[in-house]
Formats: structure tokens, C-alpha cells, sequence
């Protein structure tokens, strides 16, 4: 038994035909390439969720001017057309100017009316100061020499009648001695010339004392007219004494002419503008749109034309995310696409973050105290200016047109 050998089974031959065999990493590299690309999107998401925020709820806004007229009038002539480019200064509308321009002249000759009433005025300031005063001095002298006058006149008046009294006694005493020489000269004891000298001496004594009493009825009708002479100078000074006010009351009214002058003035002034209203212009460059206004129409004041769009003052206005503005702040660099353009790029910068979000500034504010409140996520309004303003020189940025900005948070 121990020396038996193992008897070897023999074994076929493999007839089988060569297969190559597939390769065992080809499913090993897909999973790895799946999950590299799922990685490497992951990277790239949380970088650029990290790095940069964008929206396309955005569009480009600008000024719209509407376009209305200052006076009322006709329309005489409409230099532009429906969306048709026009440059700061051309004219837009004219109005029929005849109207205005007859206001103007008007206005004009009311203008030269008031100038020579004032110059008027002014030349009667000084001539007025001199009159009173010439007048005043004038007078307070009336007054100086009226007193003067009756204090002559009732010193005359004093006199005349001292010589009354001196008359009356010489007319008495002649009197008497006529009386004496009567029996003398009938008794002879005195002449018959003696008697007629005494006869005489009385009527002269007589008609003395009658022109002394004459004399004071005239001194008294002199005091009586001195003192009348002074009342009137005294009336005279006192009106005289009125000269400040009578020169206040010509400066008053030379002033009142200079304001009537102002006013005049300012009444052409006025005229002129409503003259240089009858061309409306155009207030900026831009594109005439809701053109309105024809020739013959007749326009009231205020009444919208055309409304001008202007190019030049262009901003974004990008709608994000409440959960977006963390790190988001006034001054960040922006890159806007355009998609109007095929994705045309433009430089930007924000400029301001809105102070309310876009429901609460909405025309109806929702109301959410129903109880059955469902928390939405709210959009801020921010405001994206062109950093390189001359990106835009060919203005094809036009409000309205859809944008999606990025905004670098982070640097």
C-alpha cells in the first residue's frame, strides 16, 4: 500500500475560445468621475453662493420726462415724431407766440410808464424839502414880526391915549379960562383980543383932545390888526411846521413809484417767460415716446405732450432675496448681463439698498393677520449703478430690458 502511487486523472483539454476580459476599474473610474464632478460642483456652488450673489429679477430703469407745456395756446408746429432720438435744446413744440408777444409789449410800455412817474417823484423829493423849508423859516419870521407889530401898536395905542388924557386937560383948563374971561371982558377988564385968544385956545384945545381920541380908535384898530396879522402867522407857522411830514409823504410816494417800477418790471419779466414758453424744449437727450400733441390742437397748462425718455441717467434696479443681502453693502463691485445682447457684460457697482422690501412698498401692502400666515421670502429692491458710464455710450441700455447683475460680496 505504501508503495502505491497516486494515480493522476487526466485532464481534457480547454477548447474553449479566447475572450478578452473587461476590465474590472471601468465602473471603479465612472463612480469616481461622478463623484468628482459632484464634488467639484459642490466647490463650485458654495463658492459662488460664498463669493457672489445674483438675481434675474432685475431690470434697467431710467428718468421718464414728461413732456407739458407751461401755457395755454395752439399749437402751431411739431418738430419730432413717435421714438425718435432729439438732443438737449432742440424744440419740440412751438405755440402761437402773438398773444405773448403783445403781452410783452404791454408789459414793456407799463414798464416805461412807471419809470417816469418814479423819476417824477424822485425830482419832487428835493424841491418839496426846499419849499417847506423856505416856507417854515418864513413863517416862524410872520410870527416874529407880528409880535413885534402889536407890541408897537399898544405902545402907539399907550401914547395916544396919554395925549387924549393930555388933550382932555388942556380942553378943560382952556375951558375954564374961557369961563374966567367971560365977566372980565364984559366988565372990560381984559381986551377983547385977550377973550378971542382964550376963545381960541379952547376950540384948539377941543379939536386937539377930538384927534387924540381919533388917534387911539386907530392905534386900537392897529393892535387889533397886528394881533389878526399874528394869528394868521402863527396859522401860517404851524402849517410850515408840517414840511417833515409833507417830505415823507413825497418820499412815500416817490417809493411807492419805485415799487410800481418793480412791479412793472417784474410783469415783463414775466411776460418774456410766457413768450419763451411758446418753445417747448427738450430738457435732456433722449427718445420722444406717447407722442399726444398735433397741430391746431389747443393745450391747457400742464397738459402732458409726450413723454422723453432719457438714456444718459441709466441705473439697475435688482429685486434679491432677503436671505442674499448678509453681506451685501453700498460700494460692492457688479457685473451685469444683458439679456437683450446676448449676455452683454457691463461694469456696475451697488449704490443703494433699498429701505423696504417690494410688498411693503406695493400699492395694497398684504395683510397677513388672517391666523393663517405662510412665511414667503421677501425681495429688497437695490439700486446698481454703471461704474464705466461710458460702457454705455451707444445707449443701447434702454429702461425697461431685463438684466441679471452679480455682486462680488466677498473679495
Amino acid at each position: 500500500m505504501a508503495d502505491e502511487k497516486p494515480v493522476l486523472e487526466e485532464t481534457a483539454p480547454d477548447t474553449t475560445p479566447d475572450v478578452p476580459a473587461k476590465p474590472k476599474s471601468r465602473r471603479r473610474f465612472i463612480v469616481i468621475g461622478v463623484v468628482a464632478l459632484i464634488v467639484v460642483g459642490g466647490l463650485l456652488f458654495w463658492w459662488h453662493s460664498t463669493y457672489y450673489e445674483d438675481t434675474d429679477d432685475a431690470q434697467v430703469n431710467g428718468h421718464l420726462i414728461q413732456i407739458s407745456s407751461r401755457i395755454a395756446g395752439q399749437v402751431i408746429k411739431v418738430n419730432v415724431e413717435e421714438n425718435e432720438a432729439v438732443k438737449k435744446g432742440d424744440v419740440l413744440v412751438e405755440i402761437d407766440p402773438k398773444d405773448f408777444q403783445v403781452a410783452e409789449q404791454q408789459a414793456e410800455a407799463n414798464l416805461q410808464s412807471s419809470e417816469a412817474n418814479y423819476e417824477a417823484a424822485k425830482v419832487n423829493v428835493p424841491v418839496t424839502t426846499i419849499n417847506t423849508g423856505s416856507t417854515l423859516s418864513s413863517a416862524g419870521a410872520d410870527v416874529h414880526g407880528s409880535n413885534a407889530q402889536i407890541a408897537q401898536s399898544e405902545k402907539q395905542l399907550e401914547a395916544a391915549r396919554a395925549r387924549v388924557v393930555q388933550a382932555q386937560a388942556n380942553a378943560t383948563k382952556s375951558d375954564a379960562d374961557l369961563q374966567r374971561y367971560k365977566p372980565l371982558v364984559e366988565k372990560d377988564v381984559i381986551s377983547k383980543q385977550q377973550f378971542d385968544a382964550a376963545v381960541d385956545a379952547a376950540d384948539a384945545n377941543k379939536a386937539a383932545l377930538a384927534e387924540a381920541q381919533a388917534n387911539v380908535v386907530a392905534a386900537e384898530d392897529a393892535v387889533r390888526v397886528a394881533r389878526d396879522n399874528l394869528a394868521r402867522s402863527q396859522a401860517a407857522l404851524q402849517f410850515a411846521q408840517t414840511a417833515p411830514k409833507q417830505v415823507a409823504i413825497q418820499k412815500a410816494r416817490a417809493d411807492q413809484a419805485g415799487a410800481q417800477v418793480a412791479q412793472a418790471q417784474a410783469q415783463l419779466d414775466q411776460a418774456k417767460l410766457n413768450l419763451s414758453y411758446t418753445k417747448i424744449i427738450a430738457p435732456e437727450d433722449g427718445i420722444v415716446t406717447r407722442k399726444s400733441v398735433e397741430i391746431n390742437q389747443n393745450v391747457s397748462v400742464g397738459q402732458n405732450m409726450m413723454t422723453l425718455v432719457s438714456l444718459d441717467d441709466i441705473w439697475i434696479t435688482a429685486n434679491f432675496k432677503e436671505t442674499q443681502l448678509e453681506h451685501m453693502r453700498a460700494g460692492q463691485p457688479v457685473v451685469i448681463s444683458v439679456d437683450a445682447y446676448g449676455g452683454r457684460k457691463y461694469d456696475g457697482k451697488v449704490t443703494q439698498i433699498g429701505g423696504a422690501t417690494g410688498s411693503v412698498l406695493s400699492l395694497f401692502p398684504p395683510e397677513n393677520a388672517t391666523g393663517n400666515y405662510v412665511k414667503v421670502v421677501q425681495r429688497v429692491p437695490v439700486r446698481i449703478d454703471l461704474a464705466k458710464p461710458e460702457q454705455n455710450s451707444d445707449h443701447l441700455l434702454r429702461p425697461g430690458l431685463s438684466v441679471e447683475p452679480k455682486v462680488t460680496v466677498k473679495q
